[in-house]
């Protein structure tokens, strides 16, 4: 799933420079580029990428380890549900959508960190004992 997003946001991505540079209207693009729908759609790109790729490491990491570590599906679906963050990021931009589940998907992706994190080190602290 993590390739997917970043495909899907890497070609966001491209969709935003053409907006920028080329598009018709291009100078009313460029003239609130760091404000409102322009900016916020920025940020959707930025946190797709950087959430696809910690659920492409977060997965790789699980697939390696899980045998050695605890809750590992709970970790995987918490990863793959921060996604709503950019997709709750675009949904509120274009659709008007609540920002919770731009709220709900930061925090499964924090969560899912956090604890597979601590889940590493107690299987360290386990091994050193």
């Amino acid at each position: 799933m993590g390739f997917l997003f970043m495909g899907f946001f890497m070609v966001f991505g491209f969709l935003l420079i053409y907006l920028r540079d080329f598009a018709p209207g291009k100078e009313e693009w460029v003239a609130q580029y760091g404000i409102g729908k322009h900016f916020e759609t920025r940020l959707a790109h930025v946190h797709g990428n950087l959430f696809a790729f910690l659920n492409v490491v977060i997965g790789f990491l699980l697939l390696h380890f899980g045998a050695r570590l605890r809750s590992v599906k709970t970790i995987s679906w918490l990863a793959l549900a921060g996604i709503l963050m950019p997709l709750g990021i675009l949904a509120e931009v274009y659709f008007g959508a609540s920002p919770i589940f731009v709220l709900i998907g930061a925090a499964a992706m924090t969560t899912s960190v956090v604890w597979l994190g601590v889940a590493f080190f107690k299987m360290k602290q386990s091994l050193l004992s």
